[in-house]
């Protein structure tokens, strides 16, 4: 199935949590959180007054309580408004 947000809507998709720590310590299934970082998967056309920013591919931060999340697939995704996202990542 196949989703194509509105207006100024964007999907994301949680990106991969880490397997070890900085310091070599593996984590448990159990022990990891979500890091805030997410994968943006679709985004909307825009609107006139807020056109969208980011595009496929882009890592983005958005805070915790942030969004509303969903299941599709078997996959975890979220749905953010564009102003809802605090940062884009840049390596």
């Amino acid at each position: 199935m196949k989703l194509r947000p509105l207006a100024d809507n964007i999907l994301l998709k949680a990106a991969e949590a880490e397997e070890t720590t900085s310091s070599g310590i593996i984590l448990a299934t159990t022990n990891k959180e979500s890091s805030g970082i997410f994968t943006v998967v679709a985004a909307g056309p825009g609107t006139k007054d807020a056109p969208v920013t980011v595009k496929v591919g882009d890592k983005v931060v958005v805070g915790k309580y942030t969004g509303s999340e969903f299941k599709l697939d078997g996959e975890d995704y979220k749905f953010v408004r564009q102003d809802e996202i605090l940062a884009v990542v840049t390596e």
